[in-house]
């Protein structure tokens, strides 16, 4: 492994010369098997690796993280998949090993913000895994290591420039960490606290029933956080993210924004979504931006023409009132937060996204405000102690 490695530019085409490289001169713990990762490709990578092999020992399930501009857009662990689920995601037709399920989840729980992502798993890749990712659009993947036929499937993906990354798994970061910003540097003690099952223990509702899957999803959005540009909320369900608000300066943005990923998602899950008449030959990026079109309120005039290219039968959409219907019967969902809530607001919210388990640093003013709210739903919330900002 060496210890630079150069890029073709930075951030953006204009900001060159770039490159990755070890200060203390020993060796990248990266190895590009195919293709040429860039500059944003391996902060996704780093990021997305890390969040990864944390989501392994912290549930030791295999996992996996879609990631879009540092941020993720899915990430889940194993878990089994339902007809419909599969159906939705793409891989009815496919046989999945446990890793390909974590894969299929973290890629299908937002598919138009996991569009062009890089990948990162937890475990050495495996031909089904592989199989799904050599038809999606993708710019990368990184993970400990690949099996032959698997490294033969992702080596010749978009005629061989798709960006192939194996990373040492036994690779620790140092324990202080430096950026240099507008040529100050700013350094700080890596933000490497763990996950811990007492983090959920403070539980500050007047329910206290947190069952074993909750607790597992409230890791899952735990970890997820950690590595989610702030201010950031995360919806979790059956060991995957289902809605990830990222980067919104207050916090009941980002809770609108997750929710309503996690609602289309459920929506996704329709029997009218589930049987709407594609043509052939329709491309998966085609019908995923036609299904958001189909479930969203303010359609637009031009975009409801283009359906006739996609369509066989022009579909009706589905009301206000067939949408809330379905919407009530998504139940159970796991929501965490980065950061205190200041106002009840968000609690709000969440509820009319199937909200029942909650964590949250704490140490806002009106906690006591959010926790009646919490309460007027009977939800089960804990307070960690513990802040998640990521920069």
């Amino acid at each position: 492994m060496p210890s630079s490695l150069s890029l073709r530019y930075g951030i953006n085409p204009q900001q060159t010369p770039a490159r990755v490289f070890m200060r203390d001169g020993s060796n990248l713990p990266i190895t590009v098997l195919g293709g040429s990762p860039g500059y944003i490709n391996l902060l996704d990578g780093m990021n997305a690796w890390l969040l990864v092999h944390e989501l392994r020992q912290a549930t030791n399930l295999p996992a996996a993280a879609s990631f879009k501009h540092v941020s993720p857009a899915g990430a889940a662990v194993a878990a089994p998949l339902d007809e419909t689920l599969r159906k939705i995601y793409f891989v009815d037709d496919l046989e999945l090993s446990p890793l390909a399920t974590a894969y299929a989840r973290a890629r299908g729980s937002d598919r138009l913000c996991s569009f062009g992502d890089f990948i990162a798993l937890s475990d050495v890749v495996d031909e089904p895994t592989a199989r799904i990712i050599a038809r999606e659009v993708s710019d990368g993947i990184i993970a400990p290591g690949y099996e032959p036929a698997a490294l033969e499937i992702l080596k010749a993906k978009k005629a061989g420039k798709y960006a192939v990354v194996k990373i040492d798994p036994a690779y620790e970061p140092a324990q202080t960490e430096t950026r240099d910003v507008a040529g100050v540097t700013f350094e700080q003690r890596r933000h490497d606290r763990q996950v811990m099952p007492g983090d959920f223990t403070n539980l500050v509702t007047k329910s206290r029933v947190l069952p074993a899957v909750a607790f597992r999803d409230l890791m899952v959005a735990w970890i997820t956080l950690k590595y989610t540009q702030s201010n950031s909320v995360c919806f979790v369900k059956d060991g995957q993210a289902i809605g990830v608000g990222a980067g919104q300066q207050s916090r009941v943005h980002c809770v609108r924004l997750a929710g309503q990923k996690a609602d289309l998602w459920y929506l996704r899950q329709h029997p009218t979504v589930l049987n709407l008449p594609f043509k052939p030959g329709t491309k998966r990026p085609e019908r995923d931006n036609a299904i958001d079109q189909f479930l969203r309120d303010d359609v637009t005039p031009q975009e409801k023409a283009s359906w006739s290219e996609i369509f066989i039968d022009l579909p009706r959409q589905l009301s206000q009132e067939e949408k809330r219907a379905w919407l009530d019967g998504m139940t159970g969902v796991s929501l965490g937060s980065d950061a205190f809530f200041p106002f009840s607001d968000s609690i709000h919210r969440a509820a009319a996204s199937g909200v029942k388990y909650i964590f949250e640093p704490g140490g806002s003013t009106r906690d006591a405000e959010v926790i009646a709210a919490a309460d007027d739903y009977g939800m089960t919330m804990a307070f960690t102690g513990v802040r998640l900002f990521h920069h």
